[in-house]
């Protein structure tokens, strides 16, 4: 298939490519809603990804094999799975998304984005508008592939190598301020934990329950130690403790 020929078909829409595009186009749509909903990060993560496929898919549709092949390979096979990785690494929880430094950012980001969206779009529209390509057959007159990779790498090289190097010191970054070390005195061994279990003062034995050995049934009433005294320790600590009268706490039958 000669240049001339998939130039002539990327320009007319046939029936397979719109079919294809209605049933891709709601997809990436709600998966770009769905990034912005979701409230757990690897959710979102994951909604991105499929955008990111839809878009591949609709770049192969309009006769760009190279750059739908990178937006699936690159993009969703190699970044977004980095980014889900260290997600799952670093276990973010959905409640640090909630937590608002700034009052007001959340309603100031949508309305500012949505104006920068409504900007951006406005500008290639009038720009592009009415406007009929020009040198594409010279440019690919060897293939599309080739004729990126020839300006990728001589006219474009300084700022390709400099984009990857912003890249990997963005990755690393953020891996570094991501990472929380514990300092080695914060690390309690199987030693320090039996030490501090049988210490003087504590009950290194099984917990009875609640209301067991107790004047009452209730799960708000602590329950006593063999030696007779009440332990604050058999009640959840949701749970408001229920307060004894003095007959109550007292020892009687064959408590004694």
């Amino acid at each position: 298939m000669t240049t001339s020929t998939v130039l002539a078909a990327a320009g007319s829409v046939s029936t397979g490519e719109a079919v294809t595009f209605w049933i891709l186009a709601p997809l990436a749509l709600i998966g770009g809603i769905g990034m912005v909903a979701a409230r757990n990060a690897v959710h979102s993560a994951l909604w991105l990804v499929l955008t990111m496929l839809c878009l591949g898919v609709f770049y192969v549709l309009q006769a760009g094999p190279f750059i739908g092949m990178v937006q699936i390979i690159v993009y969703t096979g190699a970044i977004m799975m980095l980014f889900l990785f260290v997600l799952m690494l670093v276990g973010r929880d959905s409640t640090d998304s909630l937590i608002e430094t700034l009052r007001g950012q959340r309603v100031a980001a949508i309305v500012l984005g949505l104006g920068f969206a409504g900007l951006v779009g406005t500008g290639l529209y009038q720009a592009l508008d009415r406007t009929s390509t020009a040198g594409l057959e010279q440019v690919n007159a060897e293939g599309n592939v080739q004729g990126i990779a020839r300006l990728l790498f001589t006219k474009y090289v300084f700022a390709f190598e400099l984009t990857s190097a912003l890249l990997i010191t963005a990755a690393v970054g953020a891996m570094v301020l991501a990472h929380v070390e514990r300092r080695k005195q914060d690390k309690i061994d199987q030693v320090s934990t039996m030490k501090a279990r049988f210490a003087p003062g504590n009950y290194p034995g099984p917990k009875p329950g609640p209301g067991v050995f107790a004047t009452s049934s209730s799960v708000a009433t602590p329950a006593r130690l063999p030696d007779g005294r009440l332990t604050d320790r058999s009640t959840p600590a949701i749970l408001p403790q229920r307060e004894l009268t003095a007959e109550e706490t007292s020892l009687k039958g064959t408590d004694k």
